[in-house]
């Protein structure tokens, strides 16, 4: 049973990294979004046209950024559906898979997490290398650019 709660707070820990990544990626676009609009502002009215190049430029930057930001706060969606009070038996959204090889947490994409001098990866459910390994058990072996995968744990 121990063993179990430790995964759990595995997962729970790989998770608040993952929200505390995400959120920091999100203030970046909306810090540079609003820098963007407010150079954009400032520069209305100064020798018309001079600067409406200028002003659209930023407008196309701030809109940018905007896309970006859009984005994140839908991966952030995909985070929230999380649950890591759950332990998955099989390679789904939310699993934390360790294999021969690598580390996963199935998640978003958000590359290497480490904790605790171990290595994860945190991967999207739309990634190649998750569709490889989707449903797979503790036990099973998927195959990923060449190379063969053991699944060791799956929680």
């Amino acid at each position: 049973m121990e063993l179990f709660t430790q995964d759990l707070e595995t997962k729970k820990r790989l998770l608040q990294e993952c929200n505390r990544l995400l959120n920091a990626q999100i203030k970046a676009a909306k810090d540079a979004m609003d820098e963007a609009q407010e150079s954009a502002n400032e520069h209305q009215g100064a020798m018309e046209d001079k600067f409406e190049s200028f002003r659209e430029n930023c407008q196309i930057q701030r809109d940018m950024y905007a896309r970006q930001l859009d984005e994140l706060i839908r991966t952030m969606s995909v985070l929230r559906n999380i649950n890591a009070t759950k332990a998955n038996k099989e390679i789904s959204l939310g699993a934390v898979v360790h294999t021969e090889l690598q580390n996963y947490f199935i998640s978003v994409s958000l590359g290497e997490i480490k904790l605790d001098e171990e290595s994860f990866y945190a991967i999207s459910g739309m990634s190649p290398l998750y569709k490889a390994m989707a449903g797979k058990t503790a036990g099973e072996s998927f195959s990923f650019r060449d190379k063969t995968y053991k699944v060791l744990q799956v929680f």
